[in-house]
């Protein structure tokens, strides 16, 4: 019998409450509940602060946080998990940058929370009471931590790259209309 220690109990609390905030966000984005916007609704938001198409956005974001969330409370593909959902809050903090730091003010606080803690697990690994450890961990190996964390960085890089290029010609098209009149 497998003594588990205090490690291994911490992680496990650590997955749960990070995973299960994450999945209840997501699934607000995708399905409406908990007082969610849905697909619709959340779609539209996202084209209002610059992701475009908003619908794809939406469902992409809610899926991070959905599947990342779920994955990682599981303790399932750990690197994979916490990298997608490290991702999408990637996405999120730049929406609330410019709100400043404080969750109370608008800011990044929560979303930046949450993405150093996925970022966290995935680096630490699950612990010995997850479903990785119970699979031989077939999905947590040492090489998809960098692998993973790379792939959500660079995808984060150009979602986010491209929503401060549409900003931007955003704004220089409202200055040079105002200009016109």
């Amino acid at each position: 019998m497998t003594c588990y220690d205090r490690r291994d109990l911490g992680l496990l609390l650590l997955r749960l409450g990070t995973g299960g905030v994450l999945a209840a966000h997501g699934t607000q984005k995708l399905f409406g509940w908990f007082g969610g916007h849905g697909l619709e609704g959340t779609g539209q938001f996202m084209e209002s602060v610059g992701y475009v198409p908003g619908r794809l956005s939406a469902t992409m974001a809610g899926l991070a946080e959905t599947g990342g969330g779920a994955l990682l409370a599981l303790g399932l593909a750990t690197p994979a998990a916490g990298a997608a959902a490290a991702g999408g809050m990637t996405g999120a903090c730049a929406v609330h940058a410019p709100n400043g730091f404080f969750a109370q003010e608008g800011g990044y606080e929560h979303a930046a929370s949450l993405g150093l803690a996925a970022i966290g697990l995935a680096v630490a690994g699950p612990g010995r009471l997850s479903l990785d450890h119970l699979l031989g961990d077939v999905f947590n190996r040492g090489w998809m931590v960098p692998a993973a964390l790379a792939a959500a960085a660079a995808g984060a890089t150009v979602v986010v790259g491209l929503r401060a290029k549409r900003l931007r010609e955003q704004t220089e098209g409202q200055q040079e209309t105002l200009f016109e009149e």
